[in-house]
């Protein structure tokens, strides 16, 4: 069913959700953390972590069972307060 938020997506889906930092030895488990408080069912097969040609940054990817909107703007919101975060998408 459509959520109805005016959403071009229908809730539940699978949801890709990447946070960029700077290479920092706790990223990828702070963006875990971030988002497992929203997505308490994130299984860590569906993490990929991916470095910079340089090695300057780190991007980390988690597909979700997002079930609604309200549920993805919270974790962009999470994610992008944290010091740690460069940028969402």
């Amino acid at each position: 069913m459509a959520d109805s938020d005016e959403s071009p997506f229908e809730f539940p889906c699978r949801f890709p959700i990447k946070a960029m930092g700077r290479a920092d030895p706790a990223f990828e488990s702070v963006v875990i953390e971030l988002v497992r408080r929203h997505a308490p069912g994130l299984d860590e097969s569906a993490v990929s972590v991916r470095s910079s040609r340089g090695g300057k940054w780190v991007a980390v990817t988690l597909t979700i069972e997002a079930e609604s909107r309200a549920q993805l703007d919270r974790i962009y919101r999470d994610l992008t307060d944290h010091e740690l975060v460069v940028w969402a998408l």
